[in-house]
């Protein structure tokens, strides 16, 4: 028996619905998957991947990194120049020739034409091109005040524990955007010593990251130290 016009419709009726089912079921499997992964990293760390509010017994923690020099008025000019591939005096030497603009408005056109000028002109002899002093900027380029930062990627390691000893460190995720050594401690071993050595570099994801940490109070008559891998 042939089917109706209303049977024809109640089947495909049918089958976008068993359709759009099959992509629920698929999109919560993936969501559950993806949240069973996140806790068991929290379950294994004590943290998930950017997580620094929750720490346990082992895990490293990395607190400020971010102080500017009161020279540099709170510009990051050690990353600047490192980006640039200069020491970080020949920036402050060029941009001191800089006239930077009053209150909130900004600096006019032809004052941003003259400070671009000034730049270029004693960054030039460095092989600095106009394109790459804007890309260097335009990444550093924040507001200051009110805890703003300029782009940065916190650090992640978690300690190396033996026999109810720190001995060394896996640095997981080195981070970037650092401009000072930041203080590390180690939930639960408060007591012990650790330096963080800084890594400066032209490429923007490797610049302020952490270069090693050195555990001062190790095991040993010599310090420990650990690399990113």
């Amino acid at each position: 028996m042939p089917q109706t016009k209303v049977g024809v419709l109640q089947t495909k009726d049918n089958m976008k619905s068993k359709t759009l089912l099959t992509w629920v079921i698929a999109v919560t499997t993936i969501f559950a998957t993806v949240t069973a992964f996140r806790w068991r990293l929290i379950d294994n760390y004590g943290h998930s991947w950017r997580d620094t509010e929750h720490h346990k017994l082992g895990d490293v923690v990395f607190t400020g990194g971010f102080d500017t020099e009161e020279q540099d008025h709170g510009r990051p000019v050690r990353l600047i120049a490192a980006a640039l591939g200069v020491k970080s005096e020949v920036f402050r030497q060029a941009f001191s020739s800089v006239k930077p603009a009053q209150g909130m408005l900004g600096p006019s056109s032809s004052q941003a034409r003259d400070n671009k000028k000034v730049l270029m002109d004693a960054l030039r002899p460095y092989g600095i091109t106009n394109e790459r002093l804007d890309e260097v900027s335009n990444y550093y380029r924040y507001t200051p005040g009110r805890g703003n930062l300029w782009r940065h990627t916190p650090a992640w390691a978690i300690a190396i524990i033996e026999n109810g000893k720190v001995t060394g460190f896996n640095v997981i995720d080195a981070g970037h955007g650092y401009l000072s050594e930041p203080t590390v401690t180690v939930t639960g071993y408060e007591g012990i010593n650790v330096k963080a050595t800084l890594r400066f570099s032209k490429d923007f994801t490797n610049n302020g990251s952490i270069k090693s940490l050195t555990l001062i109070d190790g095991p040993g008559d010599e310090p420990v130290v650990n690399k990113p891998a």
